[in-house]
């Protein structure tokens, strides 16, 4: 089995590659990087040139960016149960909320923090790819009216780990609204033994 090296500091959205890592359950070394100074060495610049974490080294591949990153391992691991078959009619919810999460709603939730609003006109909100902060959060919210558990319903998968923590995150600084659908969905990720383990192994390297 090729090795897999994975480059994070744990105050970063790394952490929720470290829960995906947990939930495939294979070995993996993990190397702490700091902000400002390993992070932008030329070691790790000739990996990732952005100079960013989450990054997992799987053999030759390289792969950053949290969303493919679980993508990637939930197919590089496929007894770990983490994605839908390719031809499974699940499959397209799957991607679909994967990327929702990475685009419309990680952009509004970091444009808001930032004090940008889209204008508010048709106009305006036809071009900005999510609409607006409302559009976003009620679409959101829609996908768990039904009170399901998960993305996919019954069933836990990579896009969990993505959507869950971006969820989980934005109501606990208050960047997403607390409604019901989201504390539901969030009860069911937050226990996950892997989510646990990953919680303790950053918390850890935080003291450390």
């Amino acid at each position: 089995m090729a090795a897999l090296k994975f480059y994070t500091n744990p105050m970063s959205r790394g952490r929720i590659a470290r829960w995906m890592l947990e939930e495939v359950g294979v070995p993996y070394e993990t190397e702490l990087l700091d902000y400002g100074t390993t992070m932008k060495a030329p070691e790790y610049l000739a990996i990732n040139p952005m100079g960013k974490v989450p990054c997992v080294v799987h053999g030759d591949t390289v792969i950053t960016e949290c969303a493919a990153i679980c993508c990637y391992l939930a197919d590089a691991f496929p007894e770990a149960g983490l994605a839908p078959p390719v031809d499974a009619p699940e499959r397209g919810a799957y991607y679909r909320w994967m990327f929702f999460a990475a685009g419309p709603l990680e952009t509004v939730v970091v444009t808001r923090s930032f004090g940008f609003e889209v204008p508010d006109t048709p106009e305006a909100h036809g071009r900005a790819g999510w609409g607006s902060f409302e559009d976003t959060v009620d679409a959101l919210e829609g996908l768990f009216a039904d009170g399901r558990s998960y993305v996919l319903g019954d069933t836990f998968s990579a896009a969990d780990v993505y959507l869950g923590s971006q969820i989980a995150w934005g109501l606990q600084f208050g960047t997403i609204p607390d409604r019901p659908g989201f504390t539901n969905y969030t009860s069911h990720l937050t226990p996950r033994p892997a989510a646990v383990r990953a919680r303790e192994r950053d918390d850890a390297a935080m003291k450390g």
